[in-house]
């Protein structure tokens, strides 16, 4: 249970205004591309501003298990002592990817195309989730899967002797199995094609071109070809990992609706795949500003100035937008429930396939909270009830997911009544530093135990 042996009941009472400078960890999509891109490197690859919070640890972890020596030094920074693409060894045990989907999907797909065989597991929370979108895609390569049920952890993956190159199209978006497919075809001959009718996140195809890899990416018939050559041999870098925008959501949110509230954000990744909920919050009518915008290891990056905006507005999010804030949308519907009028989410399936069912947790928990909510397989609406009128005063259920966790432990700063949750120990896979960093903004959030 997220490195816990046992829940952490946690109650968020209101607040008074949230103040002063959020400094939030590093993104968490870079720095597991940063492990295992720097592992299928030869020579070190050094990373600042990693995240360490349990699901990029356990990433590390699974990069020494193949091969890679993965140190910290004094000073905080990251180093991979890599070993090359193709260059994985068997492991001796069992990978554990604790609670994360991302880890596990882009290391099957790293592993996939190498002549080994390992075997993956999770916790309660990611072996419950399919991992079938990304072993169909690396059966194409060769690589052979078996796991329980419906596609699920734990599961061996035997890699593929003799790779081919695949073209692929994406049949859902999905930045995972689209990462997944491209890390295979590193130690694929000749060229691996990845289409997608959406784009999604494209922090694997910038890194990539970082990294060495000879990778390009066209738009053809509306949709997004790109393209790998296989077998390159990848160079080591000087990683400095942006700020993650995911973790940024939530003191983001909380100032928008706790009275009086002025938070800072600095240097917040804005990758145009990544920064869906803050043009969406933009059009809400939130006080948002962009502060010092620049460009840091080749990702835009700018500090974010969040204000309480008490006339915000339920708009209809469009569902293109869906693949750029697909991790955001729990701690959007907070910010609904604060706002006036309908806000209205469509093409959001993928949230039925997170950490959690990410659709009913948060309507079950809003609805406990006062607030109306109705929900379809791919769509989900929240009636807001204006600022300041959210009725809270319940316990809800976190399903083992650090998104739905801190989302309520927002909501319960701008609630009427305190709001309470039976497991907060997720928080620590993503935002490990997220308590004391909400203290010190002006949060009360307690641990019950």
């Amino acid at each position: 249970m997220s490195g816990q042996d046992s829940p952490i009941p946690m109650i968020s009472t209101p607040c008074g205004a949230l103040s002063g400078v959020a400094e939030v960890p590093g993104d968490k999509s870079i720095s597991h591309r940063s492990l295992i891109l720097g592992t299928m490197c030869v020579g070190e690859t050094r990373i600042t501003g990693l995240l360490e919070g349990e699901d990029v640890l356990d990433t590390a972890k699974a990069m020494r298990a193949f091969g890679a020596e993965v140190e910290k030094d004094e000073d905080g920074a990251w180093h991979v002592h890599g070993v090359g693409v193709g260059g994985f060894t068997e492991p001796d045990q069992v990978i554990d990817c604790g609670n994360s989907g991302t880890g596990v999907r882009l290391i099957m797909g790293a592993m996939a195309t190498s002549p080994i065989t390992a075997c993956f597991t999770g916790d309660a929370s990611l072996n419950s989730r399919p991992m079938a979108r990304v072993t169909d895609p690396l059966a194409l390569f060769g690589a052979r899967a078996v796991g329980r049920s419906g596609g699920r952890l734990p599961m061996v993956i035997e890699g593929a002797r003799a790779p081919v190159p695949v073209r692929y199209e994406v049949p859902v978006p999905s930045a995972q199995v689209k990462s997944a497919v491209l890390l295979a075809g590193l130690n694929a001959p000749g060229q691996t094609v990845v289409i997608e009718k959406e784009a999604t996140r494209d922090h694997t195809e910038r890194m990539l071109e970082g990294f060495g890899a000879e990778i390009t990416v066209e738009e053809q018939d509306g949709k997004r070809v790109i393209t790998l050559t296989g077998q390159p041999e990848l160079q080591p870098q000087v990683i400095a990992v942006p700020r993650d925008p995911s973790s940024a959501a939530f003191p983001v949110c909380a100032a928008l609706i706790v009275p009086g509230s002025d938070v800072l954000v600095p240097g917040i990744g804005l990758n145009p795949t990544r920064a869906g909920l803050f043009t969406t919050l933009r059009e809400m009518g939130a006080e948002l500003t962009y502060e010092n915008e620049r460009e840091e290891g080749g990702e835009p990056v700018a500090d974010l100035r969040a204000r309480y905006s008490p006339d915000m507005r339920g708009i209809e999010v469009p569902a293109e937008r869906a693949a750029s804030m697909i991790d955001e949308y729990p701690i959007l519907s907070v910010v609904a429930a604060n706002a006036s009028g309908q806000t209205v989410m469509r093409g959001v399936k993928e949230l039925r396939v997170k950490e959690s069912d990410r659709i009913e947790a948060m309507a079950r928990g809003l609805r406990a909270n006062g607030i109306t909510v109705e929900d379809g397989e791919d769509w989900w609406t929240v009636t807001g009830c204006g600022a300041g009128q959210v009725p809270g005063g319940a316990e809800v259920e976190t399903f083992l997911d650090h998104r739905i966790a801190m989302s309520f432990l927002c909501l319960g700063m701008a609630a009427q009544s305190a709001v309470q949750l039976d497991d907060g120990a997720p928080v620590a896979t993503s935002f490990p530093i997220f308590e004391p960093l909400m203290a010190g903004l002006g949060a009360d959030i307690r641990r019950m135990t």
